[in-house]
C-alpha cells in the first residue's frame, strides 16, 4: 500500500502537467488566445508563408541546373531525295535515301545564371515589404484578439453578477410575498399588494431565465474567441469589482500619443513602400537582361537498342554563352504602367496622411469615451447605494404599514435598474480602457 501510495504522489506532477488548463484570468485568457485563437494562427502560417516567399524570390538569382535526356525510336526513318547523278545515275533522276540511326539517346545538364536583372532586385525589395506586412498584419490581429477577448470576457463576468443579483432580487420578494400574504391574512394589507409583489416577481423571474440562457452563449463566444472548443469546460478566476477597480486607471490618460507607433501607421507604411516599389518595378522593365548558361551534353546512336552495354559510344559535347535582352519599343506599354504606379503611389500616400488624422482622432475619441465611462461608473456605484439604502427604507415601511405597494415597487424598480447599470458601467469601463489601449497603439 505504502509502495502505491509513492508511486502516486510520484505521478501527480506528470498528471498535472497532462492536463490542460481550464481557469482563466483575464490576462491568462488574452496569452492564450495570442497563441492558441484561429485568427492567430492563421497569421502566423501567412508570416511563415511570407519567408518562404522571400526565399523563393532570392532563389531566382542563384544559379540553376536543369538536366534532361531524350530518347528517338524511328519506327519508319524519314527518306530523303537525292540528286541521283551524285551517284553516277542519269542526272534529272532522284535516290532515295535515309539518314541516322534507328535510334537515338541523348543526356544534358544546363546550368543558368541570372547575371543582371532590374525586376530581379525589385523583387528581392518587394519579397522583404511582404514579409513586413505579414508582421504587421499579425500585430493587428494581436490587438484586435486582446481587445475581443476582452470584451467577451467581461460579458460573461456581466452576465454572471447579473444573475446573481437577480437570484437574490427574487429571494427577497420571494420573502417579502410569504410575509406580506401572512399579513393579509390578518387583515393588516390589501390583496392589491401581494398582486404587486407577484408581478414583479413575475418579471424577475423573467429576466433571471433570460440571463441563464445568454451566459452559456457569452461564455461559448470567449472560448471561441480564444480558440478553444465550445466543448470544453472552462473557469473564470477574474471578478467583475476587481477589474473595475484594475481599470479605473487615471495614468492612461497621460499618456502620449504618438501616432508614429501604432499598427494602423506601420500597415500604411507598408502600402506606401510597397507602391513605390511597384513602380520602380515598372521602370525597370526598360533595363536590359543578362544571363548566362553552360551546358555539357552527350549523345549516342545505334541500329539497335544497346545504349546501356560497355562497348556503346558516346558522342560529347559542350556550350558556354551569354545572353543578353534588351527592351526596344513596347508601344507606350511600359509608359502606361509606369503611369498607373505612380497613380498609385500617390494614392497610397495620400492614403497614409488620411491614416495620421483617423488616428488623431481615433485617440480623442476613445479618451473621450474612457472618461466618460470613468464618470459614469462612479456615478453608477453612487446611484446604487443609494438605490438599495430606498428600497431597503421602503421595504420597512411597507412591513410596518407606513407605505403601500405602489411607494415599495417604484423603489424596487428604480433599484434594479441602478443594479444594471452599474454592471453595465463597469462592462463599459473595461471595454472603453481596452479600446483607448488600442487607440493608443499599445
Amino acid at each position: 500500500m505504502q509502495f502505491k501510495s509513492l508511486l502516486l504522489i510520484l505521478f501527480i506532477p506528470f498528471l498535472a502537467m497532462g492536463q490542460e488548463k481550464s481557469d482563466f484570468t483575464l490576462a491568462e485568457a488574452v496569452e492564450y488566445a495570442r497563441t492558441n485563437s484561429y485568427a492567430m494562427l492563421n497569421a502566423d502560417d501567412d508570416i511563415a508563408a511570407a519567408k518562404k516567399k522571400v526565399w523563393e524570390t532570392t532563389t531566382m538569382g542563384l544559379p540553376q541546373i536543369n538536366g534532361s535526356v531524350d530518347y528517338q525510336n524511328f519506327l519508319k526513318q524519314p527518306v530523303s531525295l537525292i540528286p541521283a547523278e551524285f551517284f553516277g545515275g542519269q542526272p534529272g533522276e532522284f535516290a532515295e535515301i535515309s539518314f541516322g540511326t534507328k535510334h537515338n539517346m541523348s543526356a544534358s545538364t544546363t546550368l543558368n545564371q541570372l547575371i543582371f536583372d532590374g525586376s530581379y532586385l525589385v523583387g528581392l525589395q518587394s519579397a522583404q515589404v511582404y514579409l513586413k506586412i505579414s508582421e504587421s498584419i499579425k500585430e493587428k490581429t494581436d490587438i484586435s484578439i486582446k481587445q475581443g477577448v476582452i470584451n467577451a470576457y467581461a460579458g460573461v463576468l456581466m452576465t454572471r453578477e447579473g444573475i446573481d443579483i437577480l437570484k437574490k432580487n427574487k429571494q427577497n420578494i420571494e420573502q417579502l410575498l410569504f410575509e406580506t400574504r401572512e399579513i393579509i391574512k390578518s387583515g393588516f394589507a390589501e390583496e392589491q399588494d401581494a398582486e404587486q409583489l407577484a408581478l414583479t416577481l413575475s418579471t424577475i423571474e423573467n429576466q433571471l431565465n433570460n440571463t441563464q440562457r445568454l451566459e452559456q452563449y457569452n461564455l461559448n463566444m470567449l472560448k471561441y474567441a480564444m480558440g478553444i472548443p465550445i466543448e470544453k469546460t472552462i473557469f473564470l478566476t477574474d471578478k467583475m469589482d476587481v477589474l473595475a477597480v484594475q481599470n479605473s486607471d487615471l495614468n492612461v490618460l497621460a499618456q502620449k500619443f504618438d501616432y508614429t507607433s501604432h499598427i494602423d501607421y506601420k500597415i500604411s507604411e507598408n502600402s506606401v513602400q510597397a507602391n513605390k516599389l511597384l513602380t520602380k518595378l515598372e521602370q525597370s522593365k526598360a533595363l536590359p537582361s543578362i544571363g548566362a548558361f553552360i551546358n555539357y551534353g552527350v549523345s549516342a546512336y545505334g541500329e539497335k537498342f544497346k545504349f546501356f552495354s560497355n562497348d556503346q559510344k558516346w558522342f560529347g559535347s559542350s556550350v558556354f554563352g551569354v545572353q543578353i535582352s534588351v527592351p526596344i519599343f513596347s508601344s507606350l506599354q511600359r509608359t502606361s504602367r509606369v503611369q498607373q504606379a505612380k497613380i498609385n503611389l500617390d494614392k497610397a500616400e495620400r492614403g497614409q496622411l488620411e491614416t495620421v488624422e483617423k488616428l488623431n482622432l481615433g485617440y480623442q475619441l476613445a479618451k473621450t469615451n474612457y472618461e466618460n465611462a470613468l464618470n459614469t461608473f462612479n456615478t453608477a456605484k453612487e446611484g446604487l447605494k443609494l438605490a438599495e439604502s430606498i428600497e431597503r427604507k421602503e421595504n420597512i415601511k411597507f412591513k410596518e404599514g407606513i407605505s403601500g405597494s405602489f411607494e415599495l415597487n417604484n423603489a424596487q424598480i428604480q433599484l434594479y435598474g441602478k443594479q444594471q447599470e452599474y454592471l453595465q458601467s463597469i462592462f463599459d469601463l473595461i471595454s472603453k480602457k481596452a479600446a483607448l489601449e488600442n487607440a493608443l497603439g499599445r
